[in-house]
């Protein structure tokens, strides 16, 4: 552990700088007043305070310390067990979303999940909403760069298509049931505490849905599908195909895996764009 108060000679003028750093130990976050900021240390925040004594400093740092600042420390330092007990609060919540949904989940559900109380979970998370968000936007953006690779391939575009529909199967059981429960929430009842969110998402909904349009457009150009229609009333039928599986697909209990769904959707579309 990094010693503690190393405190420099203060300078001759009105006001320093004392920074807020927090370093781990065998009981989790402490906050450290007045060290000198190494390398590895976590600075959270920086208040200028007028000159005056390290008792009156820590005092301060006393008096604003919060559950909030421990969190986004812990959280930006990324200690092996902060983030092993945040995978597995995810993994709860994602179970308690598909159950009941975003209206119905709170956070003492969550933590009933996990067997243990309320004020414990809010060391790691802020809010339902910021779990659902973070679960949501992690999954998508993987989704849409796994999509736009794909688009700016050099393969066939009857081979990016493939490759694409199997891709999407697979990631909706990979992350099992958080697409599903994302593509069964209505953005547009999204409050305004989350427009920022939602409007990222609906950024991502369109970047996803563009590279899917650009594939059949391609298909189109270069002679590879039969021009059946507008790209994008395809490319939409194609993604809300694959989408629907949330009505039925559950994967620890399917008789039939996501990859032979994923080929099985990909055979009818190119089959019929052929």
């Amino acid at each position: 552990m990094w010693p503690l108060l190393i405190w420099p000679e203060l300078p001759p003028v009105s006001e320093v700088v004392i920074f807020h750093i927090y370093v781990e130990n065998d009981k989790g976050f402490s906050p450290v007043m007045g060290a000198l900021r190494p390398a590895s240390m976590v600075v959270t925040s920086r208040k200028k305070l007028k000159q005056g004594s390290l008792s009156e400093a820590i005092e301060m740092k006393s008096k604003s310390s919060g559950i909030g600042r421990r969190r986004a420390a812990a959280k930006a330092y990324q200690a092996p067990k902060y983030e092993k007990r945040r995978e597995e609060i995810y993994e709860a919540a994602a179970r308690v979303f598909n159950r009941k949904g975003f209206s119905g989940t709170t956070v003492s559900a969550v933590a009933k999940e996990l067997s243990i109380d309320r004020a414990s979970l809010y060391y790691y998370i802020s809010s339902k909403e910021q779990l659902f968000d973070e679960l949501i936007r992690e999954v998508s953006d993987a989704n849409v760069a796994m999509a736009q690779a794909i688009a700016a391939s050099k393969e066939l575009p009857s081979a990016k298509l493939r490759q694409l529909i199997v891709e999407l199967m697979e990631s909706y059981a990979r992350n099992y049931p958080i697409l599903y429960i994302y593509i069964r929430e209505d953005l547009g009842d999204i409050k305004d505490t989350r427009s920022e969110w939602a409007n990222y998402m609906r950024r991502v909904n369109r970047e996803y849905e563009r590279a899917v349009i650009d594939i059949i457009q391609e298909g189109y150009e270069t002679g590879c599908f039969q021009d059946v229609g507008n790209a994008k009333v395809v490319a939409y039928g194609i993604i809300g195909m694959v989408g629907w599986t949330n009505r039925w697909f559950k994967p620890e209990k399917a008789d039939i895996s996501a990859s032979k769904i994923g080929r099985i959707y990909a055979d009818m579309v190119i089959g019929g764009l052929a």
